[in-house]
């Protein structure tokens, strides 16, 4: 057959595809689907993610909004991209719609980046035909990432991380030029903007093992320039570091939805199942909510893995740089600063429960798991085995607080306000105020007062000398 004309291949599309094709059917125009989706349907992976081309991006991605009732945003005005996001059967779809580069679809594709990606479709013509003038399928088929030509990662640094991120993804073999030219012009990976960077680099940290996509980048250079300070730390602070990334990771694991018996085989991880099981649930939808579009807490959680040798301050400082939100920012601060309580928390009663949450929030329970991570990246094969399981009960009451018990321990409501305070002590406002309400808070979690008279009575007292002053 002449590969012009495309070549017939096996493909599994979802039913969110085949919809979109029958929509397409009177477009008017050739619509192509490119790019990942077809690798996927190739690889009979998912489809999450559809790339369309056409004559006019901005226009037709708002008509599948339209259609869909979904959302339309528009990506690229020089390119003419737009972008769709729809909710189908089949979950929620993002489908990007760009002008065709170059004259025909032959030459769009030769522009892209690695030939596995550099595939299409006609969405309105024959599904089972593949265009595929750079030899994507031959490569599929080879396991081997190859860019579609010598100047695909210069012109488009990006590419180096996205290299790293494919390989370690599908289980790719970079071949030597393109591994040679990702080595050549990693240091242009200060070019691009930093949302573009900070974008690829946390889909890097979203993979099912980022420590190992991690160590790849380093070994090509490619650190550097996205994180420097962290490229400066001491070798061995730097192992340790991706040695927590890997073990945040292995924890993500055994409480995630898509774990197996093989998954916590080992002491460690089947000792922290039985501990953490009964919230499974609330942890995964915690570590599944988005701070920010498109990043979930947990490749923010990989990314607090891997800065946990740095302070908090600093850190959310790093994460300003690669333009995380200021919400990101503020989590990452907080987790990082619970850490070490967390790590020294043992046997904890109500009032250290209701200390450490209240100065984390939200953020201590990946401080939390974090905690766990760090020990056991610091103790390895040398695992305390009794102080691993007394941190693991640790573990266990502090999330029982916060699921269980948290208008009791930790956010308790008021006995008396500050207003309240005022009036019957005859007091100013002030931190005086503040501070006072901080101790009959902890008085009441620990059962010392539980009416409004005992508590300004101890107020009074408190003001009196007789617990010492606020």
């Amino acid at each position: 057959m002449n590969e012009a004309a495309g070549r017939q291949v096996a493909l599994a599309w979802a039913d969110s595809v085949l919809d979109m094709a029958e929509f397409l059917a009177t477009a008017g125009e050739r619509v192509y689907l490119a790019g990942g989706a077809v690798r996927d349907a190739v690889l009979r992976r998912p489809v999450h993610d559809l790339d369309l081309v056409c004559s006019g991006g901005r226009r037709l991605a708002r008509r599948i909004a339209d259609h869909w009732h979904g959302d339309y945003y528009s990506l690229d005005d020089a390119r003419d991209v737009g972008r769709a996001l729809i909710d189908t059967a089949d979950g929620r779809l993002v489908v990007d719609v760009a002008r065709m580069r170059g004259d025909s679809l032959d030459d769009d594709l030769r522009e892209r980046d690695f030939t596995v990606n550099a595939m299409g479709v006609q969405l309105n013509g024959e599904l089972d035909r593949v265009f595929d003038p750079t030899g994507g399928l031959a490569d599929l088929t080879a396991k081997r990432l190859r860019q579609c030509s010598e100047q695909a990662i210069a012109s488009d640094p990006i590419r180096a991380l996205r290299a790293v991120r494919m390989s370690v993804q599908f289980g790719l073999r970079i071949e030597a030029g393109t591994l040679a030219a990702v080595r050549a012009h990693a240091e242009l990976l200060t070019r691009p903007s930093p949302e573009r960077v900070r974008d690829e680099f946390f889909a890097i940290l979203g993979l099912p093992k980022p420590a190992a996509a991690l160590r790849v980048a380093w070994s090509l250079g490619l650190i550097v320039p996205v994180l420097p300070q962290w490229a400066e730390l001491p070798a061995l602070l730097r192992d340790r570091t991706l040695l927590t990334v890997e073990r945040t990771g292995e924890l993500l694991r055994v409480i995630g939805p898509q774990r197996t018996d093989d998954t916590a085989a080992q002491f460690a991880l089947g000792m922290a199942v039985m501990a953490l099981d009964r919230y499974r649930g609330q942890l995964n939808t915690t570590l599944a909510q988005e701070l920010s579009m498109g990043r979930a807490r947990r490749g923010l959680l990989i990314f607090a893995a891997m800065l946990s040798a740095f302070g908090p301050a600093q850190a959310a400082e790093m994460g300003r740089v690669l333009r995380l939100s200021r919400a990101e920012c503020d989590w990452l601060e907080l987790t990082l600063a619970a850490l070490p309580g967390a790590l020294e928390l043992r046997e904890p009663d109500e009032l250290a429960m209701h200390r450490y949450w209240r100065a984390a929030g939200s953020a201590g329970i990946d401080g939390l798991l974090l905690a766990l991570a760090a020990t056991l990246a610091a103790q390895g094969a040398a695992l305390d085995q009794d102080g691993w399981v007394r941190q693991l009960e640790a573990a266990r009451l502090l999330l029982w607080a916060w699921f269980d018990r948290r208008s009791e321990v930790v956010e308790p409501a008021p006995l008396v306000t500050g207003a309240q305070l005022m009036k019957a002590l005859r007091l100013k406002s002030g931190p005086q105020i503040g501070a006072l309400l901080d101790a009959l808070r902890e008085a009441q979690v620990m059962g010392q007062v539980t009416t409004e008279t005992e508590a300004l009575e101890l107020a009074a007292e408190i003001l009196a000398g007789g617990q010492g002053g606020p």
